[in-house]
């Protein structure tokens, strides 16, 4: 089926918040210190989910959100599929509309931040063209300040 990525819409809210706090989870259960993981509740993907909605673009299929992407300047800063969705074109294409949108937006480089232990969004990201950059501190934002993960930094350059 056609994948329609646009901008996310205050009626995506839901959808975005539902994507997100179970593909956060599928991801990083087990791979992050408890503390983020105690803290990503549903009710916090909800607020952080509006809080970034004017930096997010949604993938619908067949009129349904089946995935998004959040973009901070140069920062790819949240890409999830919808558990039923993977494995086809939307993740590809969430991944291609962050990277378009930090060129546009005047970055030579978008990056984005994977959790070491998350072999899986490694190898798709490796797969789509971006480079491993090695290990670092990423700071994820916690309820009292940030919680430092043990992440690899992946970048794309606009001639990739």
């Amino acid at each position: 089926m056609p994948v329609d990525v646009r901008a996310a819409l205050p009626a995506d809210l839901a959808a975005i918040a539902a994507i997100w706090h179970a593909g956060w989870h599928d991801g990083h259960d087990g791979h992050v210190p408890e503390a983020l993981a105690a803290a990503r509740t549903e009710a916090s993907f909800r607020e952080r989910a509006a809080a970034r909605l004017p930096d997010t673009s949604v993938a619908v299929v067949d009129g349904e959100v089946a995935g998004f992407v959040v973009v901070a300047e140069d920062e790819v800063e949240q890409v999830y599929v919808a558990a039923h969705h993977r494995g086809t074109d939307v993740a590809p294409a969430v991944l291609a509309e962050g990277a378009r949108l930090a060129h546009d937006r005047g970055h030579d480089r978008a990056w984005l931040a994977v959790a070491t232990a998350n072999a899986r969004a490694r190898r798709f990201y490796e797969r789509e063209g971006w480079t491993d950059e090695g290990p670092f501190d990423y700071p994820a934002e916690g309820p009292d300040g940030p919680i430092v993960v043990a992440c690899h930094r992946y970048v794309l350059t606009a001639t990739d």
